[in-house]
């Protein structure tokens, strides 16, 4: 499934335009357009609003795709389904808020409509699930969801943090629910989407969600993650699609049940090492605990971080999967160690 358009409808030329040369791709499901567009600070260019409702109808009318819209609140799905558009999807700003996903869920009630539900903007797949989950109570049937990566202070090379491993819990909790990949929001720049996309494919996503523009430059909302729809036709017909089950020969497979099972005995290794590091944790715990000494010391914070990072370094291991993995391993850490000073404090 692959749907696309511009960030926002900005004219009837450049919605109509941009739909008639996606459709000419044959290679588009659907067209997406912004007609309200919810922005961080006030001045901004926040959509025509209702106005441009008709502009997506008309696109509709000139390229025979089905068009789709962003909708925040029961009146935004009140106009849309008074205009006939063909579907909506819920923004990453009211995903995070269960107030108005139940509002646009009770709008929803009783119509038949494909609805789509981008992750909220903070890595909680819970508010996620719970997001399809009211829409599904409200009888919508047709239900995506859509991975548009997560907010980070710090994310390098992309805009968003993709956290793939979200979207793959999201599919192990909710197996019934299609997830599209926007890889416009996860990039931030158009030269980084085909690579997010294709990293989508190679995870059997059910899809993308495209932002495209005739003139990215002069868009007025995300201009450097928008591309053109010729970009875009390339960039389609240059995506390698993979198959779950791998076409090898015996030979080949026999690598593939080798490796996997390498990697068994190797994760069951790291499972006993953080026994015996959480072993060691829980001693200092108790130390700690009766000495009277803090549980958090910066200093030690900081080395680990420094250590371990320099030790990935030489051993040519990205840096940044070595820190990401000690935040956690010293968050339980502290964690079981605060535990063992409350336990001793009561224990008094």
């Amino acid at each position: 499934m692959i749907i696309a358009g511009p960030c926002s409808a900005e004219s009837e030329k450049q919605t109509v335009e941009t739909a008639q040369k996606l459709a000419a791709l044959g290679s588009v499901d659907a067209f997406r357009a912004g007609v309200w567009k919810p922005r961080t600070r006030p001045g901004s260019f926040e959509g025509v609003g209702a106005n441009a409702l008709p502009w997506l109808i008309a696109a509709r009318e000139a390229s025979g795709l089905p068009i789709v819209t962003e909708v925040a609140n029961a009146k935004h799905v009140e106009a849309c389904l008074k205009a006939g558009v063909d579907a909506v999807w819920i923004g990453a700003r009211t995903t995070v808020n269960p107030f108005y996903v139940q509002e646009i869920a009770d709008a929803l009630r009783g119509v038949s409509l494909p609805v789509l539900v981008k992750n909220p903007i903070h890595p909680d797949v819970g508010l996620w699930i719970g997001a399809l989950e009211r829409i599904e109570k409200a009888g919508i049937s047709q239900l995506s969801a859509v991975h548009r990566g997560f907010f980070a202070y710090r994310s390098e090379p992309f805009r968003n943090e993709p956290k793939w491993e979200l979207a793959f819990e999201l599919r192990n909790r909710a197996p019934h629910v299609p997830i599209v990949c926007d890889p416009s929001h996860i990039a931030g720049q158009r030269d980084l989407v085909q690579q997010v996309a294709q990293f989508a494919m190679d995870m059997q996503f059910d899809g993308l969600m495209v932002e495209v523009h005739p003139s990215p430059e002069r868009a007025k909302s995300d201009a450097d993650q928008q591309m053109t729809p010729s970009a875009l036709g390339k960039m389609l017909s240059s995506l390698r699609l993979g198959s779950q089950e791998p076409h090898v020969s015996a030979e080949e497979n026999e690598f593939l049940i080798n490796g996997r099972t390498l990697l068994d005995v190797l994760d069951s290794e790291i499972v006993e090492i953080l026994k015996k590091r959480m072993a060691v944790v829980d001693a200092l715990g108790e130390w700690k605990a009766q000495k009277n000494i803090s549980v958090f010391q910066l200093d030690r914070f900081n080395h680990i971080f420094k250590e371990r990072g320099a030790q990935a370094a030489a051993l040519d291991l990205n840096p940044a999967l070595i820190t990401e993995l000690f935040q956690v391993v010293h968050k339980y850490s502290v964690d079981r160690q605060i535990k063992a000073v409350n336990d001793h404090r009561k224990s008094k």
